[in-house]
């Protein structure tokens, strides 16, 4: 029998620090919350003290049943799910439904047998500050969705929403939508001179940067500094380029007149070289992940959404079979802001460094500026033993796995490396009254580079002496537009609220599925587009909730959010300081918002039943195309996006569909169900130039392959989206055997039902739900906290007491 019961949140935690305690301890899993607010109805007393009204989630009894058995054998109980406001909550969720008189609360920052021993040997108590903040956030979120979603529903569209945070991460898409809108293009040329030492084969451009009177006013501006290397950067050319700033005494050509009189006055010049400095230059490496950097460097350098980076970090984090070294963390919490590293920690990679490297890599590592907003709750994202290089584990782990680790892992050990050294070297160059510039640079010491990939290329420049003649070999004037601001990706969206302090690190990701789940954003090149959808929700917003969509508002919630953690405010005091403000604009606002109807696209078409025009509608499920002249004729259909590729099986359209639970895009054949053809990559028009087969884009930014004899060769059937009401392929089911050698066929026909079953369910899209009537249960003791007292918790009924009911109910009929 179990002498101490450990509780966490994941089953993969528990089966991971169940072999770093022993026998002596039981580690059981809450599978997340247990309790939560209602799904219907405010539940949240607005009169009392904003006392929430919790409820056990839905199919969780049977579990909290297990639990609390388990917790009346053992001798103590450590509460352990993650170390942050989300996680306090679950640890006093359990101790209240299960009635624990004095559990302990057991932290640790990473899954190794280290750590998570320490936090046995010191556990501490419920940290009612971190509690409270938590629910004040719950409870805030709650009172602002609840409230306004109902009105939009009225007056614009059913299924809308306005969340705190995700109406203003709306509004910062809008805002730069309305920029780029506005935008006014300006047209300027640049002129390049291609020459070379005079005999010399090799060939080098140097650019026109101003007129000789002027050059030496511009020199102060330009003068080279020591580099640092962002935590994460735009890729480049994705929405085009803008020119260089303008400087003191930097020459601008606004038009090709302008350009063709410079080149006139360049015929038949002579080049030679005015000035040239060489120094040496400084790359200093980038600083550690936190949750927002991670996020932005896996979508730029890997292609990953952010919810699949989080996901494959929470794996990661949570722990590996490593063979013979066993079950082990990977990475440190992976929700943090901080780019704090532990001292441990920083002994053990200068160790490594200097051992794969030598001494001179070993650097003293980089602290990064602390804002107003950061918490500082935990270390940066690392690995928990830098000796786990990525070729030791990548057997086993998956290759998106093995990507996100091997990210990390370099990241940390080139932040506590040493700055790479460049040579850099700048000619100007004169002809006539005009400067040319040319730059180039050689790698002199690669220090951090040795592990963190460079992704600019060189460009070398031959040894030059003052006055030296050089040869010339033509002008290139070339046209430019300035260029608007780009819009916003997943990536620059996540670094943009972290900016203005909006959200924190838990929250990023259920922001930017939020907003493209309610149909307010399409990402066109993995970048953001509001919808009118969207639009017309920011309108309405900005017009009636102004407090609530402004940036500086949100982020002053935020810091006060803060200020409860730290026991610094009430949190009831922190709510009711809100409401009172958002009571008297929702009074309002049902007073004075109007209806919004949306302006219907007229197509071409004819409808084939009446003869009008179709038009194209928006409705809870998306777009459809339907008969203008409705109510009276009802024919539609769904809208449909041709990809300009046909099937390869019935020559039909290749048309863009989306899965029915997930929303995932894939491309089908327009004559389902009679074809039955689709994949996840996007097709285009042109043929493969070999066999005359189907070209598809495997992931954005890439190059079309062919899809015979590249694709199809490394999918397996089951690797193929689904269309509408078809069925997935039942998966092939491994007969296990007991341990006494016999075979259970029964068990295994009941498994093949099950697997098939839920295939099904996961085709079809279905989704059942129950309507709960929740039971009064007795709340937690007065004497426990003095929280407790304000929150009380309902038990819904077990699902198997519900099916005994409408058994009864259907006999009695």
């Amino acid at each position: 029998m179990a002498k101490k019961l450990v509780i966490v949140e994941s089953p993969a935690k528990a089966k991971t620090i169940e072999k770093f305690l022993g026998r002596d301890y039981e580690v059981r899993a809450s599978m997340g919350h247990i309790i939560d607010l209602p799904k219907k109805g405010l539940g949240v007393n607005t009169r009392k003290d904003f006392t929430p009204k919790y409820e056990i989630i839905e199919k969780k009894d049977k579990l909290i049943d297990e639990l609390k058995a388990a917790s009346k054998r053992a001798d103590e109980v450590y509460l352990a799910p993650d170390p942050d406001r989300e996680g306090e909550f679950i640890a006093w969720s359990l101790k209240n439904i299960l009635e624990l008189k004095n559990p302990h609360r057991a932290v640790f920052n990473e899954i190794t047998k280290r750590a998570v021993q320490e936090a046995i040997r010191k556990p501490r108590q419920i940290n009612e500050d971190l509690f409270n903040a938590q629910q004040a956030r719950r409870v805030l979120d709650r009172l602002v969705g609840y409230k306004i979603s109902p009105l939009l529903w009225r007056r614009i569209q059913s299924g809308t929403s306005a969340g705190r945070v995700q109406s203003v991460a709306l509004r910062v898409i809008c805002d730069r939508e309305a920029e780029i809108r506005a935008f006014v293009a300006e047209e300027y040329w640049s002129i390049a001179a291609t020459l070379s030492k005079q005999k010399h084969k090799e060939r080098f451009e140097a650019t026109l940067i101003s007129r000789l009177n002027d050059v030496d006013s511009m020199n102060g501006d330009d003068s080279a500094t020591d580099g640092e290397e962002p935590a994460a950067v735009e890729a480049p050319g994705a929405n085009g380029s803008k020119p260089a700033k303008g400087g003191k005494g930097r020459i601008k050509i606004s038009s090709q007149a302008e350009a063709d009189a410079i080149l006139k006055d360049l015929q038949g010049a002579s080049y030679s070289v005015l000035k040239y400095e060489e120094r040496e230059q400084r790359r200093q490496p980038p600083l550690p992940y936190t949750t927002s950097t991670l996020q932005q460097d896996a979508s730029l350098r890997l292609y990953f959404k952010p919810k699949k980076t989080m996901s494959l970090a929470q794996q990661l984090y949570e722990g590996m079979e490593l063979g013979e070294r066993g079950q082990q963390g990977l990475i440190t919490y992976m929700r943090t802001d901080s780019t704090r590293i532990s001292d441990e920690a920083q002994v053990s990679v200068k160790a490594h460094i200097e051992q794969e490297f030598g001494k001179p890599y070993v650097g003293q590592g980089r602290v990064g500026k602390s804002k107003a907003t950061t918490q500082d709750a935990h270390e940066a994202v690392r690995p928990t033993e830098v000796s786990l290089t990525p070729q030791i584990v990548k057997p086993h782990l998956s290759a998106d796995q093995f990507k996100l680790y091997n990210l990390i892992w370099r990241r940390f050990v080139a932040s506590f490396m040493t700055a790479a050294i460049f040579d850099t070297v700048r000619a100007d160059i004169v002809a006539r009254q005009y400067v040319f510039r040319a730059t180039g640079s050689n790698l002199k010491f690669p220090g951090f580079y040795a592990v963190w990939s460079r992704e600019e290329d060189e460009k070398l420049l031959p040894t030059m002496q003052v006055n030296e003649q050089l040869d010339f070999h033509g002008l290139k004037p070339e046209q430019h537009f300035t260029q608007p601001p780009p819009r916003y990706s997943e990536a620059s969206l996540i670094k943009e609220l972290e900016e203005r302090g909006i959200g924190r690190p838990s929250t990023y990701v259920p922001i930017i599925s939020t907003i493209q789940d309610r149909g307010y954003v399409d990402q066109e090149q993995r970048r953001f587009v509001p919808t009118w959808l969207g639009e017309t929700i920011n309108e309405v917003m900005n017009k009636h909730f102004p407090d609530i969509v402004d940036t500086g508002f949100t982020a002053d919630m935020e810091r006060k959010l803060d200020d409860v953690e730290d026991g610094k405010r009430s949190w009831i005091e922190f709510l009711s300081t809100f409401y009172g403000d958002f009571k008297s604009s929702m009074e309002k606002a049902e007073a004075e918002m109007n209806r919004v109807q949306k302006p219907l696209e007229e197509t071409d078409e004819l409808c084939p039943d009446c003869g009008r025009h179709l038009v194209i509608r928006t409705g809870r499920f998306g777009r459809f195309i339907s008969c203008s002249g409705f109510p009276e004729c009802r024919y539609r259909r769904s809208v449909v996006n041709k990809t300009g590729a046909l099937c390869p099986q019935c020559g039909g359209d290749l048309v863009e569909r989306k899965t029915r639970v997930k929303k995932r895009i894939f491309y089908g054949c327009g004559n389902y169900p009679t074809c039955n053809f689709a994949i996840w990559e996007r097709p285009v028009p042109e043929l493969c130039p070999n066999c005359g087969g189907l070209m598809v884009v495997p992931k954005g930014g890439q190059e079309p392959v062919c899809y015979n004899e590249v694709i199809a060769v490394q999918r397996s059937a089951e690797d193929k989206p689904l269309q509408d009401g078809e069925k997935a392929p039942a998966r092939a089911t491994t007969t296990r055997k007991r341990s006494t050698g016999a075979t259970s066929s029964t068990t295994t026909a009941k498994r093949t039902t099950t697997t098939r079953k839920k295939a099904t369910a996961s085709a079809d899209g279905e989704v059942s739900t129950t309507v709960k009537k929740p039971v009064k249960r007795a709340t937690a003791s007065k004497r426990t906290t003095k929280t407790t007292t304000r929150a009380t918790v309902r038990r819904a009924p077990s699902a198997t007491k519900t099916a005994a009911a409408t058994k009864r109910t259907k006999a009695t009929k």
